[in-house]
Order: C-alpha cells, then sequence, then structure tokens
C-alpha cells in the first residue's frame, strides 16, 4: 500500500504562511518519492495543485462566489484542466489571465467550443503532463431522473492526477456513477456534493465506499448541509473545508 502522508492540516489563512498565495486554506500531501504536493483550496470548483515547480489550475473562475483576483493571488498556469463549460467551472477571463505563451489548456470538447482553444480530452483518454503527471480523463454525468440535463452522460469530465505515484481525483460535476468502480488507488479525492445538481450527501458516501480514497475533500457543495456525512463514513478520513 502506498504510504500517504498529510504534511500539513491547516486551520489557519494561507497568507499567514511563508510562499502561500492569499487566505486559501491549503493541504500538503507526500508523494512516493517524497515530493510535496500543495493543494491550494480556493472556492467551489476551483483548485490549484503546486507540485515540483508546476501550477496546475482546476476550473479556475474569478466572479462565482468570492470574487478571485488571479493575477495577484497566484502565478501563470503550466496546465489548467477544465471539467465542463457550466459558469462556475469555465470563466474566459481567468483563462486569459491565467495563461502564458506555454500554458496547457485541457478541456472537454463542449468548453473547446466556447474558448476557441484548448486541447480536447473525452471520458477514458489519457495525457502525460510535464514532470511525467498521467491525466486521466473520466465520465462525470447526472443519473438521477430528471437531472440528466444538468450534466448529461459523455460531456463532462473528472479527471485523475499522478503525480510521483500520488493519485488525485476531482470528479467534477456528477453523480455517483458506476464508472468509479474503475478508480483504483485513488489518496485524496475530491466529491461534488452541490444539490441538486451533483451529489446528494447519501450519495458521496456510497461513492466513498466505492472509490476508497485515503482522503475525501467534499467540495462544491454550496449550501448543501454536510451533518452526518462522517457518521455515514466510520474510520474514513474526511478533510471539511470552505469550497462553497
Amino acid at each position: 500500500m502506498k504510504a500517504l502522508t498529510l504534511m500539513l492540516l491547516m486551520l489557519v489563512p494561507c497568507f499567514l504562511q511563508a510562499e502561500c498565495p492569499a487566505p486559501y486554506e491549503t493541504e500538503t500531501f507526500t508523494t512516493d518519492g517524497g515530493k510535496p504536493v500543495r493543494i491550494t483550496l480556493i472556492k467551489h470548483g476551483s483548485l490549484e495543485i503546486s507540485y515540483d515547480g508546476l501550477s496546475i489550475q482546476v476550473d479556475p473562475v474569478n466572479g462565482y462566489g468570492k470574487p478571485t483576483d488571479y493575477a495577484a493571488e497566484f502565478p501563470k498556469a503550466d496546465v489548467i484542466l477544465v471539467t465542463h463549460e457550466h459558469g462556475d467551472h469555465l470563466d474566459g477571463e481567468a483563462l486569459k489571465t491565467l495563461s502564458k505563451e506555454t500554458t496547457l489548456l485541457i478541456l472537454n470538447g463542449t468548453s473547446a467550443q466556447k474558448t476557441g482553444r484548448g486541447l480536447v480530452i473525452a471520458n477514458g483518454e489519457t495525457w502525460t503532463l510535464p514532470k511525467g503527471i498521467l491525466l486521466e480523463a473520466v465520465p462525470a454525468y447526472n443519473t438521477t431522473p430528471g437531472r440528466e440535463k444538468f450534466h448529461p452522460k459523455g460531456n463532462g469530465n473528472g479527471y485523475v492526477l499522478t503525480l510521483d505515484g500520488l493519485r488525485i481525483y476531482i470528479a467534477g460535476d456528477t453523480e455517483d456513477v458506476p464508472e468509479m468502480a474503475d478508480l483504483k488507488d485513488i489518496d485524496i479525492a475530491f466529491l461534488p456534493v452541490n444539490q441538486p445538481y451533483t451529489m446528494t450527501v447519501e450519495q458521496c458516501a456510497a461513492a466513498t465506499r466505492i472509490i476508497r480514497p485515503k482522503v475525501l475533500i467534499p467540495y462544491h457543495f454550496g449550501k448543501t448541509d454536510l451533518t452526518g456525512l462522517q457518521e455515514m463514513l466510520p474510520g474514513q478520513t474526511i478533510l471539511f473545508r470552505n469550497m462553497q
């Protein structure tokens, strides 16, 4: 079994720490080879993953919820991942702000139609990012009758990143779909719990039992009450963070 070390469990704003951008909570994990991976929990579906000198932005959005000044608070991104085209995940201005000449923008097909640029990756496809990071695009969609219109099957992506043996699953907007049974050896799982668009608390618990991550971080939960999630998952490490 891979060793996973939770190096830092932030309970204070990030700006009180050296080399941290802005007042965001961060979590730092260690890869199999001993390299730190710092995940900055920006808001909702927006994350930054910092690894071996790389900045990877996930679903960067300026205006949703609390404003984010990407120009002032974060470096230009080496890689930007977009799960799907909804406005709380795809923001053209944020993409411009974070992009430099060498930035690799990876997104689903519908997002590429809106932006007019980027590398399109579909469910089931893989790509090797800089520093040998393996990227896998996995299904993200609704299954509850009447909610399929929110996130139809085959459109949006979830992403699995493997960084020197450390496997991070960023689910995107999805319910507990059958394909989650194919996810193996997940160290950190970001699962959305935002009603009525993604998982219920019960579905999040069910997905966690299927995936069996070492660490669960609920995100993209809006006003959903997460009370009771820990009781549904006895023994599961859950980091409850401000990811509304």
